[in-house]
């Protein structure tokens, strides 16, 4: 399995952010979804439930042969926004 690193401007987001990097590990190794970022980059996506209200993790990284290279992650109610295709 490939590394999954967090760069630490991304992690201090992530942690303001209320996210926990084993959801960043998670949403890219078991992702819902995977899009097509900027520049070569890839977007995972992963919807969870909280206060009864359902929110789309989003997870902005980089992948080489060695690791995955998280530059952002962030929370969105949008999912409609985001998530391309038929919703789950």
């Amino acid at each position: 399995m490939k590394k999954v690193e967090i760069i630490p401007i991304a992690q201090r987001k992530a942690e303001r952010r209320g996210i926990q990097k084993e959801e960043i590990e998670d949403a890219i190794v078991n992702p819902m979804q995977v899009v097509d970022g900027y520049g070569g980059r890839k977007v995972a996506h992963k919807k969870f439930f909280r206060d009864n209200k359902e929110y789309l993790l989003r997870v902005i990284y980089e992948e080489t042969e060695e690791k995955y290279t998280v530059v952002t992650a962030y929370i969105t109610s949008q999912i409609s926004r985001y998530w391309k295709g038929e919703p789950e």
